[in-house]
């Protein structure tokens, strides 16, 4: 149905759909093989496609095949779409809170944070160098902070089955750093990501930024971090393609051709989230 608006302007007033004489269970039906974007829009087109849309069915489908080990059986999480929204806004602890799990909302695709102490650190047990701190604003118990270190290095390793298969990735090292995070944050850090297997993909990160020079150019193909909505800074390590045939994506970050001493960076972890399209 057609009407105007105070404008002028032509509008749209929602009326009966030809589907609504189908079987609310066969509209669920079709609901669940799209996508949770796709379910919120058809919630949209009619009452009993509102139903339909909201029902268990539909957002059990959304839902991944261990999310019963995710969150623990709560009355207040009543319905399928209300845990499939907890999933998504609030990422929970998992393997003895060493890893930090949530969905992406519209595609329900699977995001992994690998804590600081689910990474190989070089170092990173040694006090004098590094240091494991509390702090409110994080999602793990502990993080790591570099106190002082002339050779850097971060690696971690994922498991590809806990992604979802047949999709792109992008992984992000997520930080704070302190006093511009001396030694470090001003250097370009080469970082790689890569298939167990296959060739690993390099490119080079600034943890804060390139120092002004006199006369100097910078670094055009240097990637600059970004603030993150939680406060963190997060940098891209780079992008893999998860097919169901992959074994673990490995990551690194590792500044070692400088003679200077490095301090001041706070790692919260490693994020794998689908990459985002251009």
């Amino acid at each position: 149905m057609m009407g105007k608006n105070h404008t002028g302007g032509e509008i749209v007033v929602p009326g009966p759909s030809p589907f609504d004489g189908l079987p609310e269970d066969c509209i669920s039906n079709i609901i669940s093989f799209t996508s949770p974007r796709d379910a919120c829009v058809a919630a949209s087109v009619s009452k009993t496609f509102e139903s339909a849309a909201n029902s268990d069915n539909v957002w059990d489908k959304f839902l991944p095949w261990d999310y019963s080990s995710l969150i623990p059986p709560s009355p207040v999480l009543a319905s399928k779409k209300e845990l499939y929204l907890a999933l998504c806004h609030n990422p929970v602890l998992i393997e003895d809170g060493k890893k930090s799990f949530w969905l992406e909302k519209a595609s329900g695709k699977r995001c992994i944070m690998l804590s600081s102490k689910e990474l190989w650190i070089t170092w990173g047990s040694s006090p004098q160098y590094w240091q494991w701190i509390s702090i409110p604003e994080a999602r793990f118990e502990k993080v790591a902070e570099l106190l002082d270190v002339c050779w850097f290095e971060v690696r971690g390793k994922t498991r590809t089955r806990e992604l979802s298969p047949g999709t792109r990735y992008s992984a992000y090292i997520v930080f704070k750093t302190k006093d511009q995070c001396p030694g470090l944050g001003h250097l370009p850090v080469e970082v790689g990501l890569g298939l167990v297997g296959q060739e690993t993909s390099k490119r080079f990160i600034y943890f804060v930024g390139p120092r002004a020079r006199r006369g100097g150019r910078e670094t055009g193909d240097v990637m600059k971090p970004e603030e993150r909505e939680d406060g963190w800074m997060e940098a891209e390590l780079g992008e893999f393609f998860n097919e169901a045939s992959c074994d673990e994506v490995e990551q690194s970050v590792i500044e070692t051709k400088s003679p200077y001493w490095k301090r001041g960076l706070i790692i919260q972890g490693i994020e794998l989230r689908p990459t985002k399209n251009p």
